[in-house]
């Protein structure tokens, strides 16, 4: 999995402080030109380490269109703009590895292409070059007790990440 700074994407630092202001984060922003019209997708979530990707709302939604429309007019030079404003949703495909930073705190899991198999935990940080995971047990033995102790954190770099999802909480 690449790691593209959000920074770097098309209009992002235009739109994230504004995104920011009114208590939400960017963390997605598309801009495509189709048939004469601007194609606006924006993805929102709550800051990082909130356990809140449900509670993005249609009203959460309709809140940062009515502030971000205006400055993609102006920034894009158009009054013709379609603009769609969603939440992650319950289970976001990570497509690009910063998002690992806004999704600190919340259940994800990750092919792991050097193990060939998903790996699942609990995001505990994450830089330009791996993400830390704090591991969940998935393989209890029928009828055994989970072992009680420190739980086991695992760094993974993104180059060994095929694939990887955020978990419903």
């Amino acid at each position: 999995m690449d790691y593209i700074s959000l920074d770097t994407i098309p209009h992002y630092t235009e739109c994230s402080p504004l995104v920011a202001g009114l208590g939400y984060v960017l963390v997605e922003l598309r801009v495509i030109p189709q048939h004469g019209v601007i194609r606006v997708l924006a993805v929102i979530s709550h800051p990082a380490g909130e356990n809140s990707i449900a509670l993005i709302g249609i009203n959460d939604c309709a809140k940062v269109h009515r502030a971000l429309l205006p400055r993609l007019e102006v920034v894009l030079n158009s009054q013709d703009i379609y603009m769609e404003v969603t939440s992650p949703g319950m289970e976001r495909v990570i497509k690009n590895a910063a998002e690992f930073a806004l999704f600190t705190g919340h259940l994800v899991r990750v092919w792991d292409s050097e193990v060939t198999d998903w790996i699942a935990g609990k995001i505990v940080v994450s830089d330009t070059e791996s993400v830390t995971l704090e591991m969940i047990r998935t393989e209890l033995v029928k009828g055994a007790e989970p072992s009680i102790g420190a739980p086991e954190s695992k760094r993974i770099p993104y180059g060994r990440i095929a694939k990887a999802k955020l978990l419903q909480m």
